[in-house]
């Protein structure tokens, strides 16, 4: 017995990701439908009903639809889409979370997958504001750079064509729409200030949060907080924390291209308590395709 899995949006570039990941598996079997019905309602249905798991690679509304096309049906959801990542039906699909998030995706209908940024600022976050090392109420600004596949197809092409510039920040209006996953799930209840920036690479990300810890509860120190995402992180297969005496390299957003894996880094001046963490990963791996894949396999029992 094989899975059968229907990419709905299998000509974006998330789903070209989960198709590649996915065809050459010899437990999953793909429903594929004929590329000129792939906006016929009739075929999307026929699709999801062979389907044991779709995974919907699609624009918030469309995605919407598909839920509402796909609900009388014996089908398990995974949305790559912003539309129900703060959903309390949904299952936030970072397993990293905790030992229940990860119950949650294995036994869900409906798992919503994490945006690339979100899931960087989660990580570096969520244990520490969890452990009371962070305040949830404190002023927090969450930097990144991404490539420039994450912006779809339209950005892909003025880059291809020469028309964008080497770099440029966007969404200085404070209204990105991966703020709510982001407080919601490092458990913040103060907005953060988030400025990301698209650089002239196609893939990677780096996402970055600076820390004055004289300005934060109690005496904590550099060694402290990396201990404590150090103990997070200690038995999570995708997520990694690397050494605290590595201060001084280069941090390269691709360095993790082509895979589903997140590393974490903690640097800073521990004299003076000025500190910045870093999460490292693909926008199309851990950030997008690699993350939904690895909730399909939680999901499976693969």
């Amino acid at each position: 017995m094989t899975t059968k899995v229907f990419i709905d949006g299998e000509a974006g570039t998330t789903g070209l990701q989960i198709r590649d990941r996915l065809i050459r598996r010899d437990d999953i079997t793909l429903v594929q439908i004929d590329p000129d019905l792939r906006k016929d309602a009739e075929a999307r249905k026929a699709a999801f009903a062979e389907a044991d798991v779709a995974i919907l690679c699609l624009p918030d509304a469309a995605a919407k639809e598909a839920v509402e096309l796909s609900k009388d049906l014996d089908v398990r959801i995974i949305d790559a889409s912003t539309a129900h990542r703060v959903n309390p039906d949904w299952a936030y699909g970072l397993p990293e979370l905790s030992a229940a998030q990860e119950a949650q995706i294995k036994s869900a209908r409906y798992v919503a997958n994490c945006g690339c940024y979100a899931t960087g600022a989660i990580v570096l976050l969520a244990p520490l504001v969890r452990a009371g090392l962070i305040p949830a109420d404190a002023a927090i600004s969450v930097n990144a750079i991404s490539g420039y596949t994450g912006g779809g197809k339209g950005l892909i092409a003025e880059y291809e064509s020469g028309e964008a510039p080497d770099a440029f920040l966007y969404a200085t209006g404070m209204a990105h729409k991966h703020l709510p996953e982001m407080m919601k799930f490092a458990g913040l209840t103060a907005k953060p200030i988030f400025v990301p920036s698209v650089g002239n690479f196609a893939q990677g990300m780096a996402v970055s949060i600076p820390l004055h810890l004289s300005q934060l509860p109690g005496d904590l120190t550099m060694a402290q907080v990396h201990a404590a995402l150090a103990e997070a992180y200690a038995g999570a297969t995708h997520v990694k924390v690397a050494d605290l005496a590595d201060q001084d390299s280069r941090i390269d957003p691709t360095a993790l291209n082509g895979t589903n894996d997140l590393m974490v880094h903690v640097r800073g001046d521990a004299e003076d308590g000025r500190i910045v963490l870093v999460a490292v990963l693909d926008n199309l791996g851990k950030g997008a395709s690699g993350a939904a894949v690895q909730n399909l396999d939680l999901m499976i029992g693969a």
